[in-house]
């Protein structure tokens, strides 16, 4: 048979427009209703949620949301399989706006812009720091502190193993620091105990994240506040001073009474090049307080002419030098540092 020539003119002929000549629509699908879930873990690319109905699900990221991250503590709006059984995948379509992000970088001379979101919606961050055994380190402290105040989160000191340290020291600091702190102990008929019935009521209703170096005693924190998240608890180096990391990526647990404390993994800094300068100061009151009498564009660094806390150093009672001056170089250590790789030339 004789092959027919048809012109496109003919009504038979269906012609496709090309690939690149179909209109594309800027229309995306509405997805305010779909239902809402928090990610209480992350797992190469898994999303661990608790839906609205307290339904435990395993969720992807869905193509359109993009590359950004998705953290501990999101609340997400979810389509697909919502039931929750074995073997069963719900998406994640939108990252709803998050009401505080805590961030951190690497090192404070990481000003690329190379920060990392830890958590997303804590609105308590508990600095855990014990009394002995790693010992107290006051400048990883005041870089919480710092990172709190920048993130718009409520701090909490909990000084652990009350029963292996005097706790005097480690309070006089705190208190000065207008943060509340709570004592707790690591013997089960130590009178601090009552410590983690203070934790438990301060953290009722909060989403709170646990920060601190690894052997300081967040997973024996956790264990009292929740018996039944049973968390591992690691050994501190005799020789080096360091805790051996027992959690090993960040995990939101719901708390008996309500809220939630989310487990972090343990650090051994804390960089801040994300934040500027001049919010520094402002996360410390009594500083805060001193520098008000600083010439106007004081950088409160160790050569700053007629800087204030040269004065609050050199005029404070005998008793208190000491202390004054122990904070004012902490404080200037880190000023100097972030004002060093704020300065620092990065090529593109």
């Amino acid at each position: 048979m004789a092959r027919r020539d048809i012109g496109t003119d003919d009504p038979r002929v269906r012609v496709r427009p090309g690939k690149g000549s179909r209109p594309r629509t800027k229309r995306r699908p509405d997805y305010s209703d779909a239902p809402i879930g928090r990610v209480i873990a992350v797992d190469r690319g898994r999303y661990h949620l608790i839906s609205e109905d307290g339904a435990r699900l395993l969720a992807v990221k869905a193509r359109e949301i993009g590359r950004g991250a998705i953290v501990v503590g999101d609340r997400v709006r979810l389509t697909g399989d919502l039931s929750g059984r074995k073997d069963t995948l719900a998406r994640i379509v939108e990252v709803m706006e998050r009401d505080t992000e805590l961030t951190r970088s690497a090192e404070d001379s990481d000003a690329k812009g190379r920060e990392k979101t830890i958590v997303a919606n804590a609105d308590v961050m508990v600095i855990v720091a014990a009394m002995t055994n790693p010992p107290v380190r006051p400048g990883f402290i005041d870089r919480c502190l710092v990172a709190a105040f920048d993130a718009g989160m409520e701090p909490l000191v909990c000084l652990t193993k009350a029963d292996l340290g005097d706790p005097d020291n480690v309070q006089d600091f705190t208190k000065s620091l207008g943060v509340d702190t709570i004592t707790v102990s690591m013997i089960g008929d130590h009178p601090a105990n009552e410590g983690y019935e203070a934790v438990a009521k301060r953290l009722t209703g909060h989403t709170a994240v646990l920060i601190g170096h690894s052997g300081v005693g967040k997973s024996t924190l956790i264990n009292a506040l929740i018996p039944e998240a049973d968390r591992s608890i690691g050994d501190v180096n005799e020789v080096t001073g360091r805790g051996r990391h027992t959690s090993t990526s960040v995990e939101a647990l719901p708390l008996p009474g309500g809220g939630w404390v989310i487990d972090t993994p343990g650090v051994r800094g804390f960089g801040l090049a994300h934040v500027e300068p001049n919010t520094v100061i402002a996360a410390f009151d009594e500083l805060w307080e001193v520098t008000e009498d600083c010439p106007r564009g004081c950088e409160h660094l160790p050569d700053s002419p007629e800087c204030a806390l040269d004065d609050w150093v050199r005029e404070s009672p005998e008793s208190e030098k000491e202390y004054r001056r122990t904070r004012v170089e902490s404080i200037r250590r880190l000023l100097t540092s972030l004002k060093a790789a704020h300065e620092k030339p990065w090529e593109n």
